[in-house]
């Protein structure tokens, strides 16, 4: 039988309450909280606070503050940069490719309640994984929405709410997001 982890990470419904996640959620607040209080010169000790959450391959900046539920469902790879106030609610797998720039106040959500408001008294969640690809740049002010897909090297416009997959090479802009070209 599945824990609620393991449910919750392969976006199968499972309760957000559960002890385990409860303690998970509030080490990464934890963990962020002392990442915001580093000043920008103990760059270092940042750099070792965030690695305790997410998943990298190389070098990459995050500008705080940055929120995430858990963390360890983030997965960055080289060269990708996070501008200030970003959140990511990760309860699935968030991929980002390399050389990526995400501008500030985006918002990667992978987290989706029930649409039933019955089944939202359940107190139960899933969610959708997002990936974004190599090379791309999100404007500020972005929402990305949970199951969405980014190709490499699209540019997302300032603003934009994406809700349905971006192609590779592509210009998506506005709410919803639509491309305008490729």
């Amino acid at each position: 039988m599945k824990t609620e982890k393991e449910k919750m990470i392969s976006g199968e419904k499972y309760n957000p309450a559960n002890p385990r996640l409860v303690l998970e959620r509030a080490r990464a607040n934890r963990i962020c909280t002392r990442y915001h209080k580093k000043s920008f010169n103990e760059i270092n000790m940042r750099s070792r606070l965030i690695r305790k959450l997410i998943h990298t391959n190389g070098n990459f900046w995050i500008k705080p503050p940055f929120y995430c539920d858990y963390g360890y469902n983030i997965y960055i790879d080289k060269n990708v940069m996070f501008n200030y106030a970003c959140v990511i609610l990760d309860v699935c797998p968030v991929r980002i490719g390399e050389h990526t720039m995400i501008g500030p106040n985006t918002h990667i959500y992978t987290a989706c309640h029930s649409l039933d408001s019955n089944e939202r008294l359940l107190d139960v969640e899933f969610g959708k994984p997002v990936t974004i690809g190599k090379n791309v740049w999100i404007g500020g002010n972005c929402t990305i929405f949970p199951g969405v897909t980014i190709g490499d090297n699209a540019v997302i416009g300032a603003g934009s709410v994406v809700t349905k997959d971006i192609p590779n090479d592509s210009i998506a802009i506005g709410n919803p997001a639509r491309i305008k070209r490729k």
